[in-house]
């Protein structure tokens, strides 16, 4: 498990480290969409492979010990996908946030711009849209607690 690990780790820096590439090289268009398509599929392969790891090293070692063996295992498995679950909710809940945060601040500032006078309103929308990461993060704290 902690080879899928690392090359997960790999993947996410290579992303970063080819977005700063881009960026400073001013690479545009279809080579650089080309390239960030290959790697983020190869990071969605590696977190597949590592599931169907888990899964398959549950049922490898009900099958093959004894009921506390069994146990064990069936454990193990129920662990790696509470991490899993847990990490989807998080992330998946920043990105959410992110897409709403970025929508609602730019109409935010955008009416700011016309009348100063609704900065506070502004600035409750805004709130309300960062308030999704903290549901995702909530829901992350409840089941790994379980």
């Amino acid at each position: 498990m902690g080879f899928f690990v690392a090359l997960a780790v790999a993947l996410c820096l290579s992303m970063v480290i080819f977005g700063v590439t881009c960026i400073l090289k001013g690479i545009k268009g279809e080579k650089a969409g080309r390239i960030m398509k290959l790697n983020i599929g190869a990071f969605f392969i590696v977190i597949l492979a590592a599931t169907v790891f888990i899964f398959a090293g549950g049922v490898r070692g009900a099958s093959a010990a004894s009921d506390d063996s069994a146990t064990a295992a069936a454990s193990a498995s129920s662990n790696g996908l509470k991490y899993i679950a847990a990490a989807l909710s998080t992330g998946l809940a920043g990105i959410g946030a992110g897409v709403a945060v970025s929508a609602t601040g730019t109409a935010a500032l955008g009416a700011m711009s016309e009348d100063s006078n609704i900065f506070g309103k502004a600035l409750v929308f805004v709130g309300l849209a960062e308030g999704i990461a903290i549901y995702g993060l909530i829901i992350s704290i409840l089941i790994l607690n379980t």
